[in-house]
């Protein structure tokens, strides 16, 4: 079985939800306690055994770049003024992987970005997560459950992820039949059907593990809502010449792209964080 090693981060889009924080600056680049949300994403990844990182970025997204870019004179500057603990922070967020960065080419949709790596992942399996939602899974972290699936079965994965009913107003939901515990093989995927016509509350989030064929069912599938790309319809396109499973994930999910859930990620690490745990627990005892 071919190792993983390639991971696709879409990061073109325009975060159109904060605004106006996000005018110019990249959602992904807004801070979780003191690290940037994609940094928790690249992490989970290297983690996971992942050593190439293909950023998809557009316009205004220069800030991720620089992030994920040697910075020697800060790093110099902070070990002279005596601050080698941040300064070697500092350092091994360029050395985390190998970093690659290129420009979207085609429509818009989370599919253009995946397309625009073809030529990068070349003829072997990669891995896809999205740059502003994540899990909290120290035991064994989301891509090393996807990839340990994929290792089994062969076939592209999805993550998969229980739900409430409100959640099936907000995700695509998964119908399929568990063949081994916490692994399903998909039957289909239903985008946002609400809780009436939902056939689980199992939904379909971010992380994914895929096969290079999916490159020739992008290239085929057509603009589908809002004129846009998207990934999930090559994926249902190819689940019918293949077999996709889907791995339900042993961890927290956080939903960062969205306020509240930006808001809750805060919280908790702030109350994960030795430095921290106390005063924020002091507070919010006073405030509520």
């Amino acid at each position: 079985m071919t190792k993983i090693r390639k991971l696709v981060i879409p990061v073109a889009g325009l975060g159109t939800r904060f605004l106006p924080a996000t005018k110019a600056q990249p959602k992904e680049m807004m801070p979780i306690v003191d690290k940037p949300i994609i940094q928790y994403v690249v992490e989970d990844a290297v983690r996971s055994g992942i050593t190439d990182v293909i950023m998809v970025t557009g316009p205004s997204k220069r800030a991720v770049e620089d992030h994920f870019s040697p910075n020697y004179e800060l790093v110099n500057l902070l070990k002279k003024q005596g601050k080698n603990q941040i300064a070697e922070e500092i350092k091994k967020i360029s050395d985390l992987a190998n970093f690659i960065f290129i420009r979207q080419k085609g429509p818009y949709g989370n599919g253009s970005p995946v397309l625009s790596a073809k030529e990068v992942i070349g003829d072997e399996p990669f891995a896809v997560m999205w740059g502003d939602e994540f899990f909290y899974a120290p035991r064994r972290p989301q891509l090393k459950q996807l990839m340990d699936v994929f290792d089994k079965y062969g076939d592209p994965v999805l993550t998969a992820c229980q739900t409430d009913a409100e959640g099936t107003r907000k995700y695509g939901i998964i119908d399929g039949q568990e063949v081994a515990q916490g692994v399903l093989k998909v039957k289909r995927i239903i985008e946002k059907p609400g809780p009436q016509k939902a056939p689980t509350k199992m939904a379909s989030l971010g992380g994914f593990i895929l096969t290079p064929d999916i490159f020739e069912e992008l290239q085929k599938t057509k603009l589908g809502k809002g004129g846009e790309l998207w990934l999930v319809d090559a994926i249902f396109a190819l689940s019918k010449k293949r077999s996709i499973y889907a791995c339900v994930i042993d961890g927290q999910y956080y939903d960062t792209g969205s306020k509240f859930g930006y808001l809750k990620a805060n919280l908790d690490f702030s109350l994960r964080d030795p430095e921290l745990r106390n005063d924020v627990k002091k507070y919010l005892k006073q405030i509520i």
